[in-house]
């Protein structure tokens, strides 16, 4: 077992994604961490991880020492606090990336309450809408809104994501309320990022695919939401974004029978299930219980998402 600690070592470098985050979370120089996974390597006669400028990848040998390492050290964590009953509390700092509006919306304004009961904990929360790669720039997780895609990482499915079509009353007063995704198309102002300037929408007929087009142009999503509550177009858009807006009647749902794909889900993403770090598990259990299968955006439009067309008509 004196290999046990160059072991441990290894086992944070994959899970932190890079030998200077694991460097910072035992106290160690990336240069004394760089010579112990030699050391290890060397040891066991073979590479475990391939070392590029940007990130750290396993190799195959890598993969399968890796999912023994963790269960060995798993099983060690739990004989010593079986023995000391020693606290399970979350440490250190916590690096979360998050898209812009739902980590000002839906982020920010709880971390008061998360950090009250982890007061040992520091958060480091960077928003963009950009793909972060997560291993490779060395966070803790990611949260992401999308349909994913099979990947190396893990991810935690923490609420679903409603995307339906609405516009501000004072466009449809205007231009008068879209009878079908055609004639959406060809007669009324689509407002989208040119990131998203194609809607997948599920419908009666399937997935339909419509290509956006209106009076602006932007990367930016809450240009796009602002210019929605002007009354410049139809936009589709998350209820977690413009749930507020919808209960006081500032936009209505148009085309109701169309969403977003039902895939599309609000998830947690992290390097690895096992050996996962206290201070990932407990802000990912925080998410999951503060949203949850119905989240509390959602909460007074059941009614709306689930209403009919001519319901929907009769309605407005």
């Amino acid at each position: 077992m004196s290999s046990f600690p160059d072991m441990e070592i290894f086992a944070r470098v994959v899970g932190a994604g890079s030998m200077s985050a694991a460097g910072r979370e035992m106290g160690l120089s990336p240069a004394v961490v760089s010579k112990r996974l030699r050391r290890l390597e060397d040891r066991l006669g073979t590479r475990l991880l391939q070392r590029t400028t940007r990130q750290l990848a396993l190799t195959e040998a890598g993969q399968g020492y890796y999912k023994r390492v963790v269960a060995i050290l798993a099983s060690v964590e739990e004989a010593e606090a079986f023995v000391t009953r020693r606290s399970a509390m979350a440490r250190g700092t916590l690096k979360v990336s998050a898209p812009t509006s739902f980590g000002r919306m839906h982020i920010a304004p709880h971390l008061a309450a998360f950090l009250a009961d982890n007061p040992d904990l520091s958060v480091n929360l960077d928003l963009s809408d950009e793909l972060i790669d997560i291993v490779g720039e060395g966070y803790d997780l990611a949260i992401r809104i999308a349909e994913l895609e099979d990947s190396s990482l893990v991810a935690r499915r923490l609420a679903p994501v409603h995307r339906i079509l609405c516009a501000a009353p004072d466009y449809l007063k205007r231009a008068g309320a879209p009878t079908s995704v055609e004639d959406l198309q060809a007669n009324h102002a689509c407002l989208a990022t040119t990131q998203q300037d194609v809607w997948r929408l599920s419908g009666p007929q399937g997935t339909e695919m419509l290509r956006t087009g209106g009076p602006i142009r932007t990367n930016s999503s809450e240009v796009v939401r602002e210019s929605l509550l002007a009354g410049l177009g139809v936009a589709l858009r998350s209820t977690w974004d413009i749930g507020p807006e919808l209960r006081e009647g500032k936009l209505r749902i148009v085309l109701p029978q169309y969403r977003a794909s039902k895939n599309v889900g609000l998830h947690a993403v992290y390097p690895s299930r096992r050996f996962l770090p206290a201070k990932v598990r407990v802000f990912i259990d925080f998410l999951a219980k503060l949203y949850g299968p119905a989240p509390y955006w959602d909460q007074g439009l059941d009614d709306w998402l689930t209403l009919p067309e001519a319901e929907a008509a009769a309605a407005e």
